[in-house]
This record gives C-alpha cells, sequence and structure tokens, in this order.
C-alpha cells in the first residue's frame, strides 16, 4: 500500500513538473497573397496574455506554458485575425500566413503597429512608413518619394525647397544614418537632392528613428532611416509599374521556387533627355539657338531569396542608379554624374526556437566626377568613398521578460578625398594631376535587452562599444536606455537617454547635400562628432483608430564641425586645416495625432523646436543658429476613401523660414586711378537673417479606372504640388543697379523661388 501510495504522489509531482514547465512556439509571419513576411506582427497567448511580435525578419518566439491547451491570436492591422488552437509538450514551430482582411478597402494601408501597440511599445522617437500611404500622397512631378514623405513627420524637416534632404532634431543632413537592405547610403538623391533613390515600388518597409536609437545603429548623430526591400511574390508572377510626367518605372517579380524562393527586379529612368536631344540636334544648323542641357537619372533594384532548409534562408540585394548630366558645343562641353552601388547577402539562421541570427555582407560605394573641355584643355575632378561591411546579429529570447539583441561588425572604409586632373591634347602628360585615397577601420560590437519589469513597466537597456582607426584610433561606449510605464491600458509615458559617435564627416559649403560634398574620416586632428540626447514623452490610444504623441527633447553635440572662411574644399589634398569645431545644442515639443484606420485617416503634426551652435572662431564666439533652425514646423495629411473607385489626399505645410548670412553693412572703394567703383560688404553675425516662411498645400486623386478586369489593375493619380502658387524662398541674392558710367545707384536683395503650382499625371498599373 506504501509503494502504490508513493508512486500516485510520485505520479502528481511528475505531471506538476511537466506542467510548470514551458515550451517554446516560433516560426514566419508572412503575407498569404505573396509570401513576404510581415514586420511587427503580433502573435498573443490568450490565457496568459503573453506576446510578442515578428522581428525584422518576420521571425517570432513566445514561450507559453507545456502541455496547456490554448489558443495563439495572429494579428497584423489590415489582415484578418488568425487563431490557432494547440497544446504542446515540446517547442513547436508554426509559420502562418495572413489574409488581407476582405472587409477593408483595397487602398486602405497597411501598417505595421496599431494605435495600441505603439502605446505599449518600448520604443520611443520611431516612426513607421507604408508605401502604401505614400503612392497615395500627392507628389512633386507624380514621383513618389519616401523621404518626401517622411518630412511629414514631426521633427523632420526638409533641407530645402524640393529637397528630399532631411533635417532632423537639429542635426545636419550628414548626420542622418540611412540603410538599404542593411547597406549604408551616402547620398540617397536624384536630380540634384529634389528626389530620393528609393524607387517605392520595390520598398517593403521604412523605420525613422529620431532619438531612443536602438544600439544595433550608430555612426550618425541625429536619425537612422533603415529601408528594407520586398522579397518579392513566392505565389505567383506580377509585374508593375507606371508612367509620369518625367520617368517611367516597371517591376517585375515572382517565385523562383514556388513557396520557397523568389524574386524582385525594378527599375526607374527619366527620359527629358530624350525631348532635349530631338530639339538640341533639330537647330544645330540656328545660331541663335541656344543648347538645353542633356540630364536624366536611372536606378534598378534587385533581390533574391531562397529557402535552403527550414532553419537557413539567403538573400541577395543590390541597388544601383546614377544621374548623369551633359552639355556639348562646339567651343565648351561639360559633364557631371553622380550616383551608388550596393550590395547586400545575408543569410538567416534558427539555431533553436529561442536563438535567430541574420549575417551579412554590404558593399557600398558612392563617387561623382566633374568633367569639362575648353579648347584643348580637359579638367576632371571628383570625390568617392568606398565601404566593405561584415556583420552579424543575435536575436535571443529566453523567455516572454527578456528580448536580447546583440551583435558586431566592422567596416573598411575607402576614401577617395580629391581626384584632379588638368590635361591637354597637345601633352603626352597631364598639366596636373592629384589623388588622395584614405583608408579606415570602424568597429563596433553591441548588446540590449527588452525586459519586461512587470505588465506595466517595461525597459530596454542597451550598450554599445566602437572603435575607429585612421592615424590614431578612437574608442568609445555608447550607452542607450529607453522606458515605457503603462498609466491604463490606453495610456503609456515613456522616456530614453542614447549617445551616438560619428566619426565620417560630410565636407559641404551648401546647406543640402549636393553631389559635390566630400566624406572625410576622422584623424589626429579631426576627433569625432559626439551628441546626447535625452526624451521623454506620454502616448495615448483614443478608441480604436487614433494615436496620440507628445515627445519632449534635448540633445547636446560636441566636436561640431564647421569650415572656416574661404576654406579650400575641392583642390585640396589636406582638408585637415579648413576645419573648425565647436558645440551645439537643440531642444523642442513634438505634438502628433495620427488615425490609423477607417475610410477617413492622416495626420496632423507640430514641432516647437531651437538649435544653436557656438564655434570659437565663427561669430566672435557668440551662439548661432544653424541654417535648419526652425521655430514652428506644421504638418497636415489627409487620405480619404470615396469609394473603391476614388481616394483623394491632400498635405498642408508651413515652416518658420531658414536662417541665412546677410551684409549689415557695405563700403565704397575705388582704384588709386579713381576708376573702378567698387562696393565691399561687411558680415557681422553668421545667420542673423530669417527667410520667409515657406508654406505649401498638395492635393492629389487617384482614380481607379480598370478595377472589373480580372488580372490587371490601374490607377490614374492626379497630383497638385504647390495649389495655391505660394513662391518659397529658396535663395536670396543681390541685384545691383548701374548707370552708363558704371556707378551704383542701388542695391536690392531678391528671392529666387523654385516651383510655381505644379499639375502633374501618372498613370499606375499592375499585372497579376
Amino acid at each position: 500500500m506504501k509503494r502504490i501510495l508513493f508512486l500516485f504522489l510520485l505520479n502528481i509531482i511528475g505531471i506538476a513538473l511537466v506542467k510548470g514547465q514551458n515550451i517554446t512556439v516560433s516560426g514566419y509571419i508572412k503575407d498569404a497573397s505573396s509570401g513576404e513576411t510581415l514586420i511587427g506582427a503580433t502573435v498573443i497567448d490568450s490565457i496568459s496574455q503573453n506576446g510578442t511580435t515578428s522581428n525584422a525578419y518576420g521571425f517570432y518566439s513566445l514561450t507559453i506554458p507545456s502541455n496547456e491547451a490554448t489558443t495563439l491570436v495572429y494579428t497584423y492591422i489590415g489582415f484578418d485575425e488568425v487563431r490557432k488552437r494547440i497544446t504542446a509538450t515540446s517547442d513547436i514551430t508554426i509559420d502562418l500566413e495572413l489574409g488581407f482582411n476582405s472587409q477593408e478597402l483595397s487602398q486602405v494601408t497597411v501598417t505595421a503597429n496599431s494605435a495600441k501597440e505603439q502605446v505599449n511599445s518600448t520604443q520611443m522617437s520611431v516612426d513607421r512608413l507604408s508605401t502604401k500611404d505614400a503612392k497615395l500622397l500627392p507628389a512633386l512631378f507624380g514621383e513618389v518619394d519616401i523621404l518626401k514623405t517622411i518630412q511629414l513627420k514631426p521633427g523632420v524637416q526638409s533641407a530645402g525647397e524640393g529637397s528630399s534632404g532631411i533635417v532632423v532634431r537639429g542635426g545636419g543632413p550628414d548626420q542622418n544614418l540611412i540603410i538599404l537592405d542593411e547597406a549604408l547610403v551616402y547620398n540617397p538623391s536624384h536630380l540634384f537632392g529634389f528626389f530620393s533613390t528609393f524607387n517605392s515600388d520595390a520598398v517593403k518597409n521604412v523605420e525613422l528613428y529620431k532619438g531612443g536609437f536602438p544600439s544595433q545603429y550608430g555612426g550618425r548623430l541625429s536619425s537612422v532611416i533603415d529601408v528594407k526591400l520586398r522579397d518579392g511574390n513566392r505565389k505567383k508572377y506580377s509585374a508593375q509599374g507606371g508612367l509620369g510626367l518625367i520617368a517611367s518605372r516597371l517591376t517585375l517579380e515572382g517565385p523562383i521556387v514556388k513557396d520557397k524562393g523568389s524574386f524582385i527586379v525594378s527599375g526607374r529612368r527619366t527620359y527629358a533627355d530624350i525631348f532635349t536631344r530631338i530639339a538640341n540636334n533639330q537647330n544645330t544648323d540656328n545660331p541663335d539657338w541656344n543648347q538645353i542641357p542633356d540630364y536624366f537619372f536611372y536606378d534598378l533594384n534587385a533581390k533574391f531569396n531562397y529557402d535552403i532548409t527550414e532553419k537557413d534562408r539567403i538573400f541577395i540585394s543590390g541597388y544601383f542608379g546614377r544621374d548623369v548630366f551633359g552639355f556639348n558645343t562646339d567651343d565648351f562641353s561639360a559633364g557631371f554624374d553622380w550616383g551608388n552601388i550596393t550590395t547586400t547577402a545575408r543569410w538567416n539562421h534558427i539555431f533553436n526556437p529561442k536563438l535567430f541570427t541574420n549575417t551579412t555582407f554590404t558593399f557600398s560605394d558612392y563617387d561623382y566626377l566633374i568633367n569639362s573641355s575648353f579648347d584643348v584643355i580637359d579638367f576632371e575632378v571628383g570625390s568617392g568613398i568606398t565601404d566593405v561591411n561584415f556583420k552579424t546579429d543575435f536575436y535571443y529570447a529566453p523567455n516572454n521578460k527578456h528580448n536580447i539583441r546583440f551583435g558586431a561588425d566592422v567596416t573598411q572604409h575607402k576614401f577617395n578625398v580629391g581626384r584632379l586632373s588638368v590635361e591637354s591634347d597637345e601633352l603626352d602628360d597631364p598639366i596636373f594631376s592629384s589623388d588622395t585615397n584614405i583608408d579606415a577601420t570602424e568597429m563596433a560590437v553591441y548588446i540590449s535587452d527588452d525586459i519586461e519589469v512587470s505588465k506595466k513597466l517595461s525597459i530596454n537597456v542597451g550598450l554599445r562599444g566602437t572603435g575607429f582607426n585612421n592615424e590614431t584610433f578612437y574608442a568609445a561606449i555608447e550607452p542607450r536606455a529607453s522606458m515605457k510605464y503603462s498609466l491604463s491600458d490606453d495610456v503609456s509615458v515613456k522616456g530614453s537617454y542614447t549617445r551616438m559617435n560619428q566619426y565620417v564627416h560630410l565636407v559641404s559649403n551648401s546647406g543640402a547635400s549636393l553631389p559635390t560634398d566630400v566624406w572625410y574620416p576622422s584623424n589626429e586632428k579631426i576627433k569625432p562628432q559626439q551628441s546626447d540626447q535625452v526624451a521623454a514623452g506620454v502616448s495615448a490610444a483614443i478608441g480604436q483608430s487614433f494615436l496620440l504623441t507628445n515627445e519632449l527633447y534635448y540633445k547636446w553635440q560636441r566636436k561640431q564641425i564647421d569650415f572656416k572662411d574661404g576654406a579650400d574644399l575641392f583642390i585640396n589634398p589636406n582638408l585637415d586645416d579648413e576645419f573648425v569645431f565647436g558645440t551645439g545644442y537643440s531642444y523642442g515639443n513634438e505634438i502628433y495625432l495620427e488615425k490609423k484606420e477607417g475610410k477617413f485617416r492622416g495626420w496632423i503634426g507640430y514641432t516647437l523646436s531651437w538649435s544653436w551652435r557656438e564655434f570659437e572662431d565663427i561669430n566672435d564666439g557668440k551662439r548661432f543658429a544653424p541654417r535648419f533652425d526652425r521655430r514652428h514646423d506644421i504638418s497636415v495629411v489627409a487620405i480619404y476613401n470615396l469609394s473603391k473607385k476614388f481616394q483623394f489626399s491632400g498635405s498642408w505645410v508651413y515652416q518658420t523660414g531658414n536662417n541665412t548670412s546677410l551684409p549689415e553693412a557695405r563700403f565704397y572703394f575705388q582704384d588709386v586711378d579713381g576708376t573702378r567703383p567698387n562696393i565691399g560688404t561687411i558680415y557681422i553675425e553668421r545667420n542673423s537673417f530669417r527667410m520667409a516662411p515657406y508654406s505649401r498645400l498638395d492635393f492629389g486623386i487617384t482614380m481607379n479606372v480598370f478595377m472589373k478586369k480580372p488580372n490587371f489593375d490601374g490607377n490614374l493619380n492626379l497630383s497638385v504640388y504647390n495649389a495655391y502658387d505660394r513662391r518659397n524662398p529658396f535663395f536670396l541674392y543681390y541685384d545691383t543697379e548701374t548707370d552708363n558710367n558704371n556707378n551704383i545707384l542701388s542695391i536690392q536683395p531678391k528671392q529666387v523661388s523654385l516651383f510655381p503650382i505644379l499639375p502633374s499625371l501618372t498613370f499606375n498599373f499592375e499585372f497579376k
């Protein structure tokens, strides 16, 4: 009897132990229509209410009690909810596909996070952008641009009229880390900055970090823009594209092996040069004809992926883009071209349900070349930078209380600071030639842990160690921390602290990252730039659709770089002595209200901010506001789905004008013999004048005109840019009026504006 009782008790204890054990459910979450992995999809255990989200590669890992029947709930906004009943005694893999919500209109945007999910996330100061949103919004010349859409978010400002360059929380255009499929892009612009290099048809997801940067990112001070390309349709072949006023695009995608691998190839090209060449050729015999320069840009994205095994996936992607400008006459010719090349090779491997890794090799190259010929003299000047990077990232989820990420990367930089050549057709050797190359190595290791302390409190702590070697070795520790405390299910308060270091610098005497800018490394004389940023805010979900956030931030910047007056930036093999160094700080308040679901969607953003710089050798050591210090920045965006056939969109922006330096006094002088009168200018303070405010209204109509065709969709998009024809300032210049004797009568400042009201029509199509 005692033996039977002992065996019974032992059995009870064994059952209790089994029930007390946990198992892990893991797998990929995908779009049922295309097989694309979904980033940020949610998985919740209906009994314990523990949950997780899929990572940047669509992989999730969730710990649940073993041998206990439960229901897993899979959700992704815009998709049908899926409930899966399971009872498992050991780790289990569940790859799940979510179907598009048939009750939603076909053009309703699919975004990564609902309002409540964003409220409950530890991460703050981050915006996630859907390319479907960008395609509905009105665009300059009808060319959809995701970087211009990002400019409509609070805390993000454009670098200038029509420019795709951005300024984030008081930083400069060079302080933004822009990566495409994990490869760094140094100049993300076409058409002298008017368009970005990103073809919206090929883009899957865009994340913008303004603060609270996760520890896997580094190397820049102000923001991270992480652009991920689509993998391609694993289910069927399809094609889509568009015909616009200045450019056309085409995307082809389909399975390599159905449900195991896919490809996507996307290209875009402008064609204004075709018409200018025709006009030039037809007027070759006209002596009064002024030659029109040729200009075009093109870019190509390609990506391939394949499942080698159930635990191994490989990805290969690349980007190639170029801008070409040319001007030719009988006596003079000039050319200017610039562009980027990136290549990414990735390997995803699942070690076990709790441990996932992504190993990446990337290659990035950016260069520009200016050439001209006059008589028998040929002149060339250019610059470039080439990166080779290797990194590995690990995701480890030991349980639902911890989500650990760690990794390392190393980058070999090669800077071509100045290519200069002057040659003559009459000489065998160059008249002058120089080519300065600098090699440098940048490295980093990092670790972070997203910790759920309680149901109300979660924190993310991280540490990044960085190093840079060029003539001398620099090392730095970059602590990161953020927290979220839930006041209720719908309201949370958040805070973050981040330190960042920047080892490469943009040498620019312009304000907007023009293609002639030069990237230059830190060395013994030029110290790395550094910033510390703190932010605090509140997030609230209002009902099922609205998200309200309010964030305050303060950022300190050290070792800021500028250039002394008269700096020689183009024909100078050693730029070290052209720099001056100082400090800066910026602070502000960002308010954001977004409606995320329904027929009527959109957002309102308002930023109140201040930025300052202080250099001992500039402005007599007194602080001054940088060019992009803007006190007020307002954006209003609205998208309305009237029906399945018609969608309306509009955006309105208002910004305080840019700062600029204008002379505060003038003096008159002549040559010794009393001839050739001249006017001299006196500048007292830098950026002491503020230009007129910037304001613009755009609207668009999308008409789905081929919806009844079974294998074809098409729509017409009519956009009107600058609808009330405001002439916004681009730059100021002085017009001098003289009499017949060359005596100066008056000097008047005048404003140059770029774009009047500009309507555009784009035809978009898709073969299914």
